[in-house]
């Protein structure tokens, strides 16, 4: 039996999201909104056959198996509640929460409800990473011993929009910090200590962050994230016998490039998306653990979402950001 997704949300990511999805032959059945007209034009725009007026209904759609969370991050945990209680599995929109309080309840949830609830961090399953991972673990460029990325884009300035407004869990580090910081994660694992330091705006969020990280490995990383500097992207991973460098733009489909420690290039691969960005992999995951009746990826398990979030919690304690309302407990690293 095909998976009947529903959208949760008529934004921007939620459109890109979709046009993955039927790009690759997986077709989207509903799609909800607050504003029914909203709901009715995305679903004209993207083909979908019907278009809810509330997210309540579009959780009770027996039509809808999965449900994809497409809010903004101070509601990930309230939608996904909300579709986990009508029995429908979840994909939810990185930063998965605002907090890995939020984060451990949605998980416990799922796992209470024998339902999947995926992390929608979609860099983590593509065959990019896949490759990343490859090279890295393969002992190909040694021991990993730095890894450097940055996510920096200018993005706008009015304090009503979305990045720039606390109540919507704005910043540099939920929106374009989670990718480096899921990155060196994912590439050297656990972390055992993480030194800070931001600025901030006149709301109370991020304008720019820089992030060290101690990981449990040995490894260390240098990332950073800025609402207000435009930059072409990089991410590279230095070992003890090379280095593995990610083309410009490194989140999105690319080429990733494998020196020996000489310099000399060893290995290279290029991504070919046919035109996508790549969001279909997550998908395709879920479908996969549905499928096999398994609740968790071993590509991001639970443990690995908690385990980012918990970094993301201590950068934000130490840069001095907090969000109305949230909660939020023991960051877990120091």
């Amino acid at each position: 039996m095909s998976i009947r997704w529903g959208v949760l949300g008529a934004g921007g990511i939620a459109s890109t999201f979709v046009r993955d999805l039927a790009g690759a032959g997986i077709s989207v059945t509903a799609v909800g909104s607050r504003d029914p007209e909203r709901a009715r034009a995305f679903a004209d725009e993207h083909d979908v056959p019907r278009a809810h007026g509330s997210y309540d209904d579009l959780v009770a759609d027996p039509g809808v198996d999965v449900v994809y969370v497409a809010t903004p991050h101070v509601l990930h945990r309230e939608h996904a509640l909300l579709a986990l209680a009508a029995g429908k599995h979840v994909l939810v929109e990185k930063p998965f929460t605002v907090s890995a309080a939020e984060a451990e309840e949605v998980l416990d949830a799922a796992r209470a409800a024998g339902l999947v609830a995926l992390d929608a961090m979609w860099t983590r399953y593509t065959p990019q990473s896949a490759f990343i991972r490859e090279v890295v673990r393969s002992g190909t460029i040694g021991e990993p011993r730095l890894l450097t990325a940055t996510h920096l884009q200018a993005l706008p300035t009015d304090p009503r929009h979305r990045v720039n407004d606390p109540a919507l869990g704005g910043g540099a580090l939920l929106d374009l910090g989670v990718y480096p910081v899921a990155f060196a994660h994912d590439v050297l694992g656990p972390v055992a200590e993480v030194a800070a330091v931001g600025t901030l705006s006149e709301q109370g969020v991020d304008r720019r962050v820089g992030v060290s990280l101690r990981h449990e490995g040995g490894g260390s990383s240098q990332l950073f994230a800025a609402l207000d500097t435009p930059g072409g992207d990089v991410a590279v991973v230095h070992g003890t016998e090379g280095r593995l460098e990610v083309d410009p733009n490194w989140h999105e489909p690319g080429g990733v490039t494998v020196f020996d420690r000489d310099g000399n290039v060893v290995d290279r691969r290029v991504a070919d998306e046919g035109g996508l960005r790549g969001m279909q992999h997550q998908a395709a995951e879920l479908e996969r653990l549905v499928a096999a009746g398994e609740l968790e990826s071993p590509l991001l398990p639970a443990r690995g979402t908690l385990e980012v979030m918990r970094t993301l919690d201590e950068v934000r304690r130490q840069i001095g950001v907090r969000y109305p309302g949230e909660q939020r407990g023991d960051a877990g690293v120091s």
